[in-house]
């Protein structure tokens, strides 16, 4: 399971540095990074659960740290996949005003000419697409924050309940110590008692014996 999760775990680093081309990649080479970091995910996701079935074969002293450690990785690769496509759902938006904008500037008018005069609700309904998509576009970038907020306060959770079952593993191991010297010393006793009382069935056979 070692080999696996520190190869997952280097993938996820891969993908984070991938995501970095996204914003310096050119217009015509962008959805092939996607592809590529898409590809990337998916292959991290069918390791994850290849890892879920490993962990919880580890013996019971490590599959509880074995499962949160396979907990974290998959919250870094969903998050990876949120930010994924949000980006490419910008990558959308941009692209769509830009060929509106283009359609707009590509038109050619003639005076007096009412079939190709500009109307005055389809520039309304332009403008209003506009607005929509930064509506859209500001939405994206609240939700995608959202979701690293959420991520960020999993993650401490997941620390804290870490450390509290590692605490608690470590008071088991040493309760169960205390109960074997319980049992060792209950199991001396027994010998002690039946010593004394052997020893004590004796010195009175031997008193009668003498006082009579």
């Amino acid at each position: 399971m070692e080999g696996l999760y520190h190869h997952t775990n280097k993938q996820v680093h891969e993908v984070q540095s991938y995501m970095g081309r996204l914003e310096t990649s050119d217009r015509d080479s962008v959805h092939l990074v996607e592809n590529e970091i898409q590809a990337r995910i998916d292959n991290i996701f069918s390791s994850l659960e290849r890892l879920e079935i490993l962990s919880s074969k580890e013996p019971p002293s490590k599959r509880q740290n074995a499962k949160l450690r396979v907990e974290q990785l998959k919250y870094d690769v969903q998050h990876l996949q949120s930010a994924l496509r949000t980006c490419t759902q910008r990558r959308l938006a941009r692209e769509q005003q830009e060929r509106q904008r283009q359609e707009l500037l590509a038109r050619t008018f003639a005076p007096n000419d009412s079939a190709t005069s500009i109307p005055i609700d389809e520039s309304l309904q332009f403008t209003e697409s506009l607005q929509s998509a930064h509506r859209g576009m500001d939405e994206l970038i609240g939700s995608g924050t959202s979701i690293l907020q959420g991520l960020r306060d999993q993650r401490v959770t997941l620390k804290g309940t870490q450390k509290k079952l590692l605490d608690v593993a470590n008071m088991l191991g040493l309760s169960n110590t205390v109960m074997r010297l319980i049992e060792k010393r209950a199991f001396q006793d027994k010998y002690f008692m039946a010593g004394g009382m052997l020893l004590t069935c004796l010195l009175m056979l031997l008193i009668l014996h003498y006082l009579s």
